[in-house]
């Protein structure tokens, strides 16, 4: 059986680990064990912080829109409550981007949501 030589596939599988790792610090930009491990705990890392980015994105709504409500003599989870009695299907992404720009509408709706 005839020798089979790698060293074109060996090189090009090195060029693309070290293409992905670009920028990185110290050792792992250019030695190819290091740069191994850290390409792969950064796909593991951003696979989860994808995840992480909408509990955080939730959060920073529940903040905005609280922030707004308690100016006006009313809890959170109240202004949630009365939205649901009320069957205002409206989500919090959208609650929070009318509490910071369009303070006006949602005071209106607020007012509406109290009577």
């Amino acid at each position: 059986m005839p020798r089979v030589k790698r060293g074109m596939s060996h090189v090009k599988k090195r060029r693309k680990i070290l293409k992905d790792v670009k920028g990185y610090k110290w050792g792992r930009k250019k030695l190819i064990k290091l740069a191994k491990t850290a390409r792969t705990k950064a796909g593991a890392h951003a696979y989860v912080d994808r995840r992480k980015k909408k509990r955080t994105m939730r959060g920073l709504w529940q903040i905005k829109i609280s922030a707004f409500v308690r100016e006006h003599g009313l809890s959170y989870s109240r202004f949630i409550g009365l939205l649901k009695a009320n069957k205002i299907e409206v989500d919090r992404k959208i609650l929070a981007d009318l509490a910071v720009n369009n303070k006006e509408v949602l005071s209106a709706m607020l007012s509406k949501l109290s009577k």
